[in-house]
């Protein structure tokens, strides 16, 4: 889609947030995200105000993702990490 950050800023953030199945239930160390027109939100469990979300184009999360699955940033994952 063609929607500049600024857009992707303005959206509202009116959606429901998802967290990943990765993340403890009842822990407060997840990541959530939300779709928004045009894009992704990202947030923060520990941080639940909502003008701290990150926002990301669905071509940018799409790069993201694909990296990720490449295993581009398992350099990051220091030694012993464990969920």
């Amino acid at each position: 889609m063609g929607n500049s950050k600024g857009d992707l800023y303005a959206a509202p953030l009116d959606g429901e947030w998802e967290k990943s199945s990765y993340s403890a239930t009842d822990g407060p160390n997840c990541l959530q995200i939300m779709p928004i027109n045009g894009g992704v939100a990202f947030g923060d469990t520990k941080r639940r105000d909502l003008d701290g979300a990150l926002r990301f184009t669905d071509r940018e999360m799409l790069a993201h993702i694909l990296a990720v699955k490449a295993g581009q940033y398992d350099h990051l994952i220091p030694d012993g990490t464990e969920l």
